[in-house]
């Protein structure tokens, strides 16, 4: 089974920044596409960011001015850095691997709640 590991967010401050990262099986970081999306309760998950093994990149529309996210070949792991948070960005952040092909494989993180307090 194949196993998202998230860490970071938590209570932030309305303004300030969060950082959240996610740890993935080798043979799955350096294929899949990697990427966070969001969730608030009782709306569907939306995209946040994601990045391909190539270095893609794609960014919701309502964050990608101050958003940015990266990935460490070297420690198999996606990192999100999120800055001027806003009320609207307290959800259940959850990490995500991706393989669309013939097959589509797809993974999901635990979740992690981050809220943004004022």
């Amino acid at each position: 089974q194949v196993r998202l590991v998230e860490s970071g967010g938590g209570l932030v401050q309305l303004g300030g920044s969060l950082r959240l990262s996610c740890a993935a099986p080798t043979n799955i970081f350096s294929h899949y596409t990697m990427g966070w999306y969001r969730q608030v309760s009782g709306k569907q998950r939306e995209l946040v960011a994601t990045m391909s093994s190539g270095g893609n990149t794609n960014y919701a529309d309502s964050v990608k001015d101050r958003c940015t996210i990266s990935r460490d070949n070297a420690k198999n792991t996606v990192t999100l850095q999120m800055n001027s948070l806003k009320p609207e960005d307290t959800a259940v952040y959850y990490c995500n691997a991706r393989l669309v092909g013939f097959v589509r494989y797809e993974y999901w993180g635990q979740g992690t709640q981050d809220t943004v307090s004022s």
